[in-house]
C-alpha cells in the first residue's frame, strides 16, 4: 500500500468529532448540543429502562448500556449526530441468549459481536451494507415488532406467571393458561399510559411522551395505591453509583455456540446504525463515514459489553431527536450520555415506583412504530419474488429464530435475484440481433434480407446481458438446435459486461463441444472485463477451434474465410 493509499484508508475511521472541532467549535455550539443532549436524555432514561426489561434483565443495565455505548458512539463514530444506544431490535435475539446462556453468555455474545463490527470496518464493508435487500430488512423489523409485543404481554396484563417462555406458540400458549390471573391495575395504567403517549403525539408531538407517560403513571399508581407490580417489586432498588466494570462468569466453552447469535447482534448492530446515519445525513445534508461508524459501533459494544450492558447501536428515533433538538455535533451525543449518567446517580430511587405495564406499554408504542406496517403492505405488491422473501424472512422471525430468518432471507433475495438476472440474459438466435447494432427496426423485414448474407455453413448468436453462473447453464443448450451443425459458430458477446468463472467455464465446455463436432468458434466484441477474466483464467484463443476478434465484421471475414465462401454485401456493423 502506497503512504497516499494509506493516508485515505485512515482517513476513512477519522470520528466526526476530530472534524467538527477542527471546523471550530465555539460557546453557542456547546449551549445547543448541551440542549440536544439533555432532550434526548429524556427520551432515552424510559426506552433504557424498558428494553432491558424486555430483553430479559434488569433495568439498570440498559441505562448502563446507553451511557458506556452512547457516550463512545458519538466519540469514536462516523455521524455527526448519531445518538448509540440499547434498541428493541436485539430484544429478541439478547432475551434467547440470556435464557439459554445466561447474562455471562451475552457478555461473551455481545464482546465477540463487537470484534466482528472492528473486523467489518476495517475491511471497508460497510459500504456493502446499503446492497442488503429490502424486502429481508422489512421482514425482520416486523417480525421483531411482533416479537416485542408478544414479550410484553405478561406485563401489559399484569398476568400472574413465573416467566415468559421463549418459543412464540408456548409463549401464548402459557398465556392463555394464565389469563385468569389479569390484574385489572395493570391494565388499566397500560392503557393510561397508552392514552398519554397517543394524545402527546397527536396534540403535543414536541413533548417527551414516554417520560412523561411514566410520570402520569407513577402518580397514578402511588396516589392510589393501586396494585400493579412495580421496577422495586421485581428488581428492587437500582443503583444510584457510577457504572462498574464488571466481568461476570463467561462461558468461553461455549463460544461455538454463540457464534451465530453474536453474528445476528453485529448484523443488526450494523445494519440499523448505518441506516440511522444515512437518515441523519438527510436531515442535515452531511456524508457519515460509514466503515469509521461501524469500528465505533464495535468499539461501543465491546465498552458496554465490560460494564455489564447490552448491545448497543445507532437508533434511529433518538438521533432524529437529536437533529430536530438542533445538535450541531458528536458532543450532542457524548452530552446525553452523561446526562443520563446524572439521572440514574440522581433519580435512581424514585425508579423504583415506576409500574412495569407502563413500561410495557411505551415498549407497545415502539413496537407500532418499528413495524412499519404501511411499508410491509407496501412490499406486499412487488414482484413475487421479493412477497416470498418478505414474508418468508417475517414468519422466520415470529415463529424460529432471527438469527436463521436472516439468513435464509438474505440466501433466497439472492437465488431470487440470480433467477431474474438469468432471466434477462438473452442467447438467442435469429439475425434480428445482428439489426440491434445498426439500430434497424426488427419490424422492417430486414431480418429475412440480412440472413440470406450469412454464407452457407456459418451460423450466428448473441448474448445479451451478464454471463455469470446463474445464466452460464444457457450455452449448454445452444449447439442441441442445429440440425446440421455448421463449419463455423459466431458466438457474438458485445452486450455482455460481465462474466464470471461459472461464464469461463461454460464458455470452454462449449469451445470443447465445438471442436468434438468440428465446428470453429468465433467470439466477437468483448469488453474489457470479460476479456481480462478470460485471459486470467487461460482461456485463449486455439487456432482453428477458437478465435477472438475486434467485432461482428471481422468475425463475418474469418467465418467466411473458413467456409471458403467470401461474403458479398456485408452488413453494416
Amino acid at each position: 500500500m502506497t503512504h497516499d493509499a494509506a493516508r485515505q484508508y485512515a482517513r476513512m475511521f477519522v470520528p466526526k468529532l476530530w472534524t467538527a472541532l477542527r471546523e471550530g467549535y465555539g460557546w453557542s455550539d456547546l449551549r445547543a448540543d448541551a440542549i440536544a443532549g439533555l432532550t434526548v436524555a429524556i427520551v432515552a432514561l424510559p426506552l433504557a429502562m424498558a428494553l432491558a426489561i424486555a430483553s430479559g434483565t434488569t433495568p439498570e443495565k440498559g441505562l448502563y448500556t446507553a451511557i458506556v455505548a452512547g457516550f463512545l458512539v458519538s466519540a469514536l463514530g462516523g455521524s455527526r449526530v448519531q445518538v448509540g444506544g440499547p434498541t428493541a431490535a436485539f430484544i429478541p435475539v439478547v432475551f434467547v441468549v440470556i435464557q439459554k446462556f445466561g447474562f455471562g453468555g451475552l457478555i461473551l455474545c455481545t464482546l465477540m459481536a463487537g470484534l466482528m463490527l472492528i473486523a467489518a470496518g476495517l475491511l471497508r464493508l460497510g459500504t456493502l451494507m446499503k446492497y442488503m435487500p429490502q424486502p429481508v430488512i422489512t421482514g425482520f423489523t416486523a417480525g421483531i415488532a411482533v416479537s416485542i409485543f408478544s414479550s410484553q404481554v405478561k406485563d401489559l396484563l399484569g398476568l400472574q406467571m413465573a416467566s415468559v417462555p421463549v418459543e412464540f406458540f408456548a409463549r401464548w400458549s402459557a398465556y392463555a393458561r394464565h389469563i385468569a390471573t389479569t390484574q385489572p391495575a395493570a391494565v388499566v395504567l397500560a392503557v393510561l399510559g397508552l392514552a398519554v403517549i397517543i394524545g402527546l403525539r397527536r396534540w403535543k408531538p414536541n413533548w417527551p411522551g414516554f417520560l412523561i407517560a411514566l410520570l402520569v403513571c407513577t402518580g397514578a399508581s402511588v396516589a392510589f395505591a393501586m396494585p400493579a407490580e412495580t421496577i422495586g417489586s421485581r428488581f428492587g432498588s437500582l443503583p444510584s453509583s457510577l457504572p462498574i466494570f464488571d466481568f461476570p462468569q463467561i462461558p468461553f466453552e461455549r463460544t461455538l455456540e454463540l457464534l451465530p447469535s453474536a453474528f445476528t447482534i453485529a448484523f443488526l448492530a450494523g445494519i440499523e446504525s448505518l441506516l440511522s446515519a444515512v437518515v441523519a445525513d438527510g436531515m442535515i445534508g452531511g456524508r457519515h463515514r460509514s466503515n469509521g461508524e461501524l469500528v465505533a459501533q464495535g468499539v461501543a459494544n465491546i465498552g458496554a459489553a465490560l460494564f455489564g450492558g447490552l448491545p448497543a447501536t445507532g437508533a434511529l428515533a433518538r438521533t432524529a431527536t437529536n437533529v430536530r433538538a438542533g445538535a450541531r455535533s458528536p458532543v450532542a451525543g457524548m452530552l446525553h450520555a452523561l446526562f443520563l449518567l446524572l439521572f440514574m446517580l440522581l433519580l435512581a430511587p424514585l425508579m423504583r415506583y415506576v409500574p412495569l405495564a407502563a413500561l410495557a406499554a411505551v415498549l407497545l408504542v415502539v413496537a407500532w412504530n418499528m413495524s412499519e406496517y404501511q411499508h410491509f403492505r407496501h412490499t406486499l405488491s412487488a414482484p413475487k419474488g421479493d412477497r416470498l422473501v418478505l414474508l418468508l424472512t417475517f414468519l422466520l422471525t415470529v415463529f424460529l429464530d432471527l438469527t436463521i430468518a436472516i439468513e435464509v432471507g438474505i440466501v433466497v433475495a439472492a437465488f431470487v435475484f440470480m433467477f431474474r438476472m438469468a432471466e434477462a440474459v438473452e442467447v438467442s438466435s435469429g439475425v434480428h440481433l445482428l439489426d440491434e447494432d445498426d439500430e434497424s427496426d426488427p419490424a422492417s423485414g430486414a431480418d429475412t434480407d440480412q440472413r440470406a448474407h450469412l454464407p452457407e455453413g456459418v451460423e450466428v448468436f448473441q448474448i445479451n446481458g451478464p454471463l455469470f453462473f446463474g445464466a452460464a447453464n444457457r450455452l449448454d443448450d445452444v449447439l442441441d438446435q442445429f440440425i446440421t451443425p455448421p463449419k463455423a459458430f459466431i458466438l457474438r458477446m458485445r452486450l455482455v459486461p460481465f462474466i464470471d468463472a461459472s461464464g469461463v467455464h461454460a464458455l470452454k465446455t462449449l469451445t470443447d463441444r465445438c471442436q468434438r463436432r468440428g465446428i470453429v468458434l468465433i467470439v466477437s466484441g468483448l469488453q474489457p472485463q470479460p476479456k481480462q477474466v478470460l485471459a486470467d483464467m487461460h482461456l485463449h484463443e486455439r487456432v482453428g477451434q477458437l478465435h477472438f476478434v475486434a467485432d461482428f465484421e471481422r468475425a463475418l471475414e474469418l467465418a467466411g474465410s473458413i467456409v471458403d465462401k467470401p461474403i458479398v454485401d456485408k452488413p453494416s456493423s
